[in-house]
């Protein structure tokens, strides 16, 4: 079963395959081939096996289309998983085995990989981060901050983090921001207008505490805090009284999420888990 819903992972393994092989043609052997060094150096039909391990502690995410590039040329390929996504493992920690046509292996090795490694650090970034709450009782989301083309994945391997996605895009949930504000003539008619379209949870952002009380008398239902020190955050909750969630966004680091829980905030939205997370350190390393 594929673990994210609108996703079709043969289509992105043929799509990065095809990037890097320069064209395709179904897949298999005949794909391989475009790899014209593994084609030079090896003679058809040379089987080898290989070893994916974490050169540092990590958080998995994305093993199973790295699986899927790898059959993708070669079908027969065995494959043996050792690790799950979302399971956090020390550095050496053999989470796949490969063993194969050497062609096809060496052919797929860089598109499994950049992958892998992709969602790997987006996963243990995650990981980071909600480990730094954890018990405080605020939630950590994610935002829009993902390349184009890879939200799926992305949010995705913040899942596998132990994140919650925040809205996948502008279609499935309402956020008044200070530009609609300023482009509807304030607060009021905006949030205004997007109840009259039928809209629902509405989140209004403020940046002021003095924005609060016209937001909540708007009709918002939800507050982004946005910017705010944890001083000022605190007196923003103090503010809500409950009436309304409260998040808080915008320049949120490992160093400062957790004074900003302390807040008791609701939510904490973290841009950087997908816009800044580095690559995963993971080795591929074959034998005979």
């Amino acid at each position: 079963m594929i673990p994210i819903a609108g996703f079709d992972p043969l289509a992105f393994a043929t799509a990065t395959l095809a990037e890097d092989l320069g064209g395709w043609s179904g897949g298999g052997a005949a794909d391989a081939a475009r790899d014209i060094t593994a084609a030079a150096c090896l003679p058809p039909g040379t089987l080898i096996s290989a070893t994916l391990a974490p050169r540092e502690r990590v958080t998995v995410a994305g093993i199973f289309l790295a699986e899927i590039i790898f059959r993708t040329l070669d079908p027969s390929c065995s494959l043996v998983r050792h690790a799950q996504d979302g399971d956090t493992v020390p550095a050496g920690t053999k989470i796949l085995e490969i063993r194969g046509q050497a062609r096809a292996l060496l052919a797929a090795e860089r598109s499994a990989l950049n992958t892998l490694q992709h969602l790997t650090g987006i996963a243990t970034l995650t990981r980071r981060y909600a480990d730094a709450i954890s018990g405080t009782g605020a939630t950590l989301l994610d935002t829009r901050k993902t390349l184009p083309g890879l939200r799926l994945l992305e949010k995705y391997a913040v899942r596998m983090g132990g994140g919650t996605n925040h809205r996948m895009g502008l279609h499935d949930a309402p956020m008044v921001k200070d530009n609609h504000i300023a482009a509807a003539g304030g607060v009021t008619r905006a949030v205004s207008a997007c109840k009259a379209a039928g809209l629902k949870d509405i989140t209004v952002e403020v940046d002021t505490l003095d924005q609060i009380e016209p937001a909540i008398a708007a009709g918002a239902d939800r507050l982004l805090l946005d910017n705010m020190p944890p001083e000022t955050l605190r007196a923003a909750v103090a503010l809500a009284a409950g009436r309304v969630p409260t998040e808080a966004s915008g320049g949120v680091t490992l160093e400062t999420i957790r004074a900003i829980a302390a807040t008791g905030v609701s939510f904490i939205s973290v841009g950087r888990l997908t816009q800044s997370a580095p690559a995963a350190d993971i080795g591929m390393d074959y034998g005979a």
